[in-house]
């Protein structure tokens, strides 16, 4: 992605002499979180903008020409992936499709392949693979801490079939049984629920502010400002309380994999 703003941040401390971890000291931020902006991962926030600018004498400038925070996301979440693969924890809340991480092959191509304007097989089998690698992240047994919120819709919709469908809540199954991760359902009984206007992640990172992902038709959304970020925490906290245990979260996709598996 485009990282002019980086790259004058890292002119403008080099031109000082300054080191990354003394601009961090001097502008109270970790030396990682320097090192992810100038390259491009993390837009700074407001104040970090200002600090910024600050450490390093440069009147207002890194704080007049910061990007938007709430930045559009070109071809699926370009940006929001960088983030994903430095996440701690990675909460999700999904509403028409299973978590792209927790995706199997064919799931994820039938996803993908309903796309518009169609794309080629070959590149359909790119962006499959893409889909794939994002959930290597899953090899660590401890890192990232995943937990994933479904509304039921994501269980019945039938995507790919009947077989697709019955081996994808297996494969979430075998995950939430293996403590990789946790799975609460919001179900149809609950009615309307603070999530249902579209997908959200969070994102925690060991020594970096959180962010969050929202995402609808061809637009993604990163969500850097940290209001806007506890509020969506929020939401995300509040609907999680309303969801099913995870007993029966778990249950229910057994049981909804198993009518899946019976039918042809």
């Amino acid at each position: 992605m485009n990282n002019v703003y980086g790259e004058w941040l890292k002119a403008q401390r080099e031109a000082v002499g300054m080191t990354q971890q003394e601009v961090a000291t001097a502008a109270v931020m970790t030396r990682s979180h320097i090192s992810h902006i100038e390259a491009g991962r993390r837009i700074p926030s407001k104040e970090d903008a200002r600090r910024l600018d600050r450490a390093l004498n440069t009147g207002n400038v890194l704080s007049s020409f910061l990007p938007d925070g709430d930045r559009a996301v070109a071809e699926y979440f370009e940006a929001a992936l960088h983030l994903e693969q430095q996440a701690t924890m990675i909460r999700e809340f999904a509403l028409s499709f299973i978590p792209g991480i927790l995706q199997t092959e064919r799931y994820a191509r039938a996803v993908l392949s309903t796309s518009f304007p169609p794309v080629s097989e070959a590149e359909c089998d790119r962006l499959v693979v893409t889909r794939l690698e994002r959930a290597k992240i899953l090899g660590d047994p401890v890192t990232p801490v995943v937990w994933a919120a479904l509304d039921e819709a994501v269980l019945r919709r039938v995507v790919g079939g009947p077989n697709v469908m019955a081996e994808q809540l297996l494969h979430v199954v075998r995950l939430v049984e293996s403590g990789r991760v946790r799975v609460h359902v919001l179900p149809f009984g609950l009615g309307v629920h603070p999530l249902m206007q579209s997908m959200l992640t969070l994102l925690k990172f060991e020594d970096q502010p959180p962010v969050a992902y929202s995402e609808g038709i061809q637009v993604g959304k990163i969500h850097d400002s940290p209001a806007v970020v506890d509020r969506l925490e929020g939401v995300y906290d509040l609907a999680l309380g309303d969801a099913m245990p995870l007993k029966e979260s778990l249950a229910l996709m057994r049981a909804t994999a198993k009518e899946f598996g019976h039918r042809d």
